[in-house]
């Protein structure tokens, strides 16, 4: 796709960033129609056969039950989770696909102002999740009830648990990646660029993440809708994903981890309903990781805003 080579003004906040010279309002809208057609078949389809081939690879019994069961979740299995997490990581590829041929812009201007990854400022953002995190855990520790405690003792390790923390391990930071992509990313750059007000592509990216996850009831909703809030307006104020895809993955790996040593991964990927003894907690995590990326993000000199043009697809390389 050859487009205009006309920069846009520098200074474009993170959310406004697909408002170049070349825009037209059917790109946004247009993006907003292919991305759930692959997010819920085109990707799950094409992987469908690689859930085939594992579920031959480790079975017993029927073949066609048992890839009813992986695909389904039901119970959850080394096989069904890969497909799923490796399903959510093909949307990076996706919104890449969207931004490039749709709206003629560098992919890498989704992922920040800069443009491109801040490698340095993601890692510093990685270690903040850990702090976060620790904070949550201990708030929950000092609480009546501690919603953070999933009782029990260790789980037994055999192959199958060993394929499943392989699974976990290695998968669910790119699953974490792709959902960070798709609402931190490109939903809140075509809300942004529909809209040109960035607090609505903050909120509607937000309570669209949390409706991703099915059938959850008024806590659980809200747990999810408040970190998309969080994550939306760190985006915002630092122009870009890098914290947002910290904190994710750190935030999986916890979940998945404690689940696989002394919970129910059934449980925790499968999870409807929570406590509103769990907000508390929330409001913790996303409070001081808030705090600590935007002490970060000024201390480090992170720009929100573009400091050179975007230029469309075609023009010189920035």
């Amino acid at each position: 796709m050859t487009a205009t080579p006309a920069p846009s003004a520098e200074g474009t906040p993170y959310p406004l960033v697909l408002r170049t010279p070349t825009y037209a309002w059917w790109q946004p809208a247009a993006g907003l129609v292919l991305l759930p057609i692959a997010m819920f078949i085109v990707v799950p389809l094409l992987l469908l056969p690689l859930l085939a081939a594992t579920v031959a690879a480790d079975h017993t019994g029927s073949f066609s039950k048992a890839f009813e069961a992986a695909a389904s979740l039901d119970p959850v299995s080394w096989q069904g989770l890969l497909y799923l997490n490796l399903s959510l990581a093909g949307l990076t590829l996706v919104t890449w696909g969207i931004v490039r041929f749709v709206h003629g812009v560098r992919p890498r201007w989704l992922t920040s102002v800069a443009p491109g990854f801040r490698w340095r400022f993601f890692w510093a953002c990685f270690g903040l999740s850990v702090v976060a995190i620790l904070a949550q855990i201990l708030v929950g520790a000092l609480m009546p009830s501690d919603p953070n405690d999933l009782g029990g003792s260790l789980n037994h390790v055999d192959a199958t648990y060993l394929a499943l923390a392989a699974v976990v391990l290695f998968s669910t930071p790119l699953q974490a990646i792709g959902e960070e992509y798709v609402f931190r990313g490109y939903l809140m750059q075509a809300f942004g660029a529909l809209t040109r007000r960035p607090w609505i592509a903050v909120v509607a990216s937000a309570f669209l993440f949390a409706c991703a996850h099915g059938v959850q009831n008024a806590p659980l909703f809200l747990d999810r809708f408040a970190f998309g809030l969080m994550a939306g307006y760190v985006v915002l104020r630092t122009g870009g994903l890098e914290a947002g895809i910290a904190l994710h993955v750190w935030n999986n790996l916890v979940a998945f981890g404690l689940a696989l040593a002394i919970g129910d991964i059934d449980d925790t990927l499968n999870v409807t309903e929570v406590g509103w003894s769990n907000l508390p907690l929330t409001i913790t995590q996303n409070g001081v990781y808030l705090i600590l990326v935007l002490l970060v993000a000024h201390r480090m000199g992170i720009t929100s805003r573009t400091t050179h043009p975007v230029l469309v697809a075609g023009s010189p390389r920035v």
